[in-house]
């Protein structure tokens, strides 16, 4: 094992550690949306996209960026998928990056969602007759100005940066520091750091892509798997050690509907994630970063179907009440 496939490891684990704290969650950011009339959650994911971004262009001038992953065509499909993985995450009450937080929390229900998204992905091209993504072979947009891009993102890094740095000189500075770096906004941006280092020193990862080549691989993949699947294992061993950390372990109880229901719902994230081709992790670290048009389409329908699933199942919920009160 080498140096850089440790610091790959140990990074991921932060990666888990601070999905505890963080906001990553796609259904947590809508209801946020739908219930409080408000966009945090969406703002910090949006910005650790930004950190990725700035990471990346900044990679590019050092030319430590190596091969990117390719964009994909926007067609049919990309939308069809988007949809599929927003209502997985509807069914399944958190996206893959919430159910990682879940499972960390002590819902072992939660552990049926990649057993389901594996199982998804199995099962996709049974399915689903459709041709192969076609992947683009023009350079992603970010490299084409990545000289102004990586100004624009170190005057943002010293901006955010700031206040921290002010923060050193009152006497309280350390609770002060710890109290910020672990808010969700925070946390959220050392997501997005955490993973373009680990991006750039183990290559293309995201956990729901570990699952998805190991529902394509072969025995003669199992090598270069082997890695990657360390790394998944890194990251619920991050999420675990966080949510004992910040007090929200508690063992529940599992029951056959609540399993049922975390295994539906990671089936048909599973479904959408390769029809789109990504995930909601894929999709805001990799696909949005890069500046790719079908990721922020695929994006914006998974958000707009959770959406549009939470309204509906709220409509109907009044409308029992209602039938009951009648």
């Amino acid at each position: 094992m080498t140096v850089a496939w440790l610091v790959s490891m140990l990074c991921v684990g932060v990666m888990g550690f601070a999905i505890q704290r963080g906001a990553t969650c796609t259904v947590a950011a809508v209801d946020e949306v739908l219930t409080r009339r408000r966009a945090h959650r969406l703002v910090a994911m949006l910005e650790a996209s930004l950190w990725v971004a700035g990471g990346l262009a900044l990679a590019q001038l050092a030319h430590l960026a190596g091969s990117m992953p390719a964009g994909y065509a926007v067609s049919a499909w990309t939308v069809m998928g988007a949809a599929l993985l927003g209502l997985g995450a509807w069914v399944n009450k958190a996206c893959v990056f919430g159910a990682v937080a879940r499972l960390g929390s002590g819902e072992w229900a939660y552990a049926a969602t990649p057993v389901g998204f594996y199982a998804g992905c199995l099962s996709e091209m049974r399915l689903f007759s459709r041709p192969m993504a076609s992947a683009l072979s023009d350079t992603s947009p970010l490299f084409q100005a990545s000289a102004l891009l990586a100004m624009i993102f170190v005057g943002f890094v010293l901006w955010r940066l700031r206040p921290g740095l002010l923060a050193l000189r009152r006497p309280d500075r350390f609770d002060w520091l710890g109290r910020r770096v672990w808010t969700p906004h925070a946390a959220t941006v050392v997501i997005g750091v955490s993973f373009i280092v680990t991006f750039l020193l183990a290559g293309r990862w995201a956990y729901t892509d570990v699952l998805a080549d190991l529902a394509r691989a072969m025995d003669s993949a199992s090598v270069r798997l082997a890695m990657p699947v360390m790394l998944l294992i890194a990251l619920y061993a991050g999420s675990l050690a966080g949510g004992l950390t910040a007090g929200r372990w508690q063992s529940i109880r599992v029951s056959a509907r609540q399993v049922l229901q975390c295994f539906a719902g990671g089936v048909v994230m599973g479904w959408g994630s390769l029809l789109i081709p990504g995930s909601n992790d894929g999709l805001i670290l990799i696909g949005i970063p890069l500046l790719h048009p079908y990721a922020w389409l695929a994006f914006a329908t998974m958000f707009t179907t959770i959406a549009a699933a939470m309204s509906f199942d709220g409509f109907l919920r009044k409308f029992r009440g209602s039938q009951k009160t009648a």
